[in-house]
């Protein structure tokens, strides 16, 4: 009898994993694709102008993901509620930064610069992660991690002077540019409050933030339609509200959370660094976006600044 059942055990255990359960294995491919539907939200961005207007895209967006994330993972937000609910100001404060705040700007940004320009800036943000994690915890800082952080700000300099740097002295700023980069600085601070979120499962934890997303839109949202800036979404721009609601919102975070169980979150972080390249490579691939010398240069500056600060940071 004891014999038959470890033969059971080891047919049991030499039984090849399903599909499903290989792709969930496996960090890398997650991460890819992680990064390469946050770089599809630039084309999505682009491609909104005229088909739906920003806040639409916002609430919907939230309203959407929330009607799936409350019907998937209701369960493990009931189980978290009680304590999620002793911390609903901090809650609505980072869906409302984090999440409304950043995509109301990214997707108003994408009405007045280019979805390079998007792509480049955006990777300012761990650069801005790490700068706020020296001035509240005092965190050390390396003459490389310094020199890295001074690359990426460089680059973002160069994209929003559009190669003249001569600009910046004469304060000639792109509406889009400014916003893009306010846009990344709201969540670079979301970042940082996640060091202190309430600890919660991770899927209770999105799920409120989403309906904390969801609410803080609705008051920009009455705000758009009573300035006029309202418009009802085209057939494309219905397509688009599906995309940016399954693809970077639910299954991006779905696919981070579950790399980061399985490598952790300083390696899983490092992958954020493919995020500008895919988002500037789609941009001139679907866009036609014409790709300029400093596009390339402040590329990577911001790309090697980032890994060099990070890099340094796990050492």
């Amino acid at each position: 009898m004891v014999a038959a059942r470890q033969n059971e055990r080891l047919m049991v255990s030499t039984v090849p994993a399903s599909p499903t359960e290989r792709f969930f294995a496996n960090p890398w491919l997650l991460l890819t694709l992680t990064c390469l539907f946050w770089g599809g939200n630039v084309v999505a961005a682009r491609e909104a102008v005229g088909e739906i207007s920003p806040m639409s895209l916002v609430t919907g967006r939230w309203a959407f993901a929330c009607g799936v994330l409350l019907f998937t993972a209701r369960k493990a937000f009931i189980a978290d509620l009680p304590l999620l609910s002793q911390h609903w100001l901090r809650l609505l404060l980072m869906g409302g930064i984090g999440f409304t705040g950043y995509h109301s700007l990214y997707y108003t940004a994408a009405h007045y610069t280019s979805g390079l320009n998007i792509s480049i800036l955006q990777g300012v943000t761990p650069v801005l992660v790490f700068i706020g994690a020296f001035v509240l915890w005092r965190t050390p800082v390396r003459p490389a991690q310094a020199a890295g952080c001074a690359m990426t700000l460089v680059g973002a300099a160069l994209v929003g002077a559009h190669g003249d740097l001569s600009e910046l002295s004469a304060m000639k700023f792109n509406f889009g540019d400014i916003g893009m980069l306010l846009a990344s600085c709201f969540y670079g601070g979301y970042t940082l409050a996640l060091r202190t979120r309430p600890k919660v499962s991770s899927m209770g934890f999105f799920v409120a933030l989403a309906l904390a997303a969801l609410v803080s839109s609705l008051p920009v949202f009455a705000l758009e339609i009573i300035g006029g800036g309202f418009m009802w979404p085209t057939l494309k721009g219905m397509l688009i509200l599906l995309y940016v609601t399954i693809f970077p919102t639910l299954l991006s975070q779905v696919f981070f959370i579950r790399a980061v169980e399985l490598i952790g979150p300083g390696r899983a972080t490092l992958f954020y660094n493919l995020t500008p390249a895919i988002g500037a490579t789609l941009s001139t691939l679907m866009l036609g976006e014409p790709f300029a010398l400093y596009h390339g240069v402040a590329l990577a500056l911001v790309i090697g600044g980032v890994t060099m600060a990070e890099w340094f940071g796990r050492r």
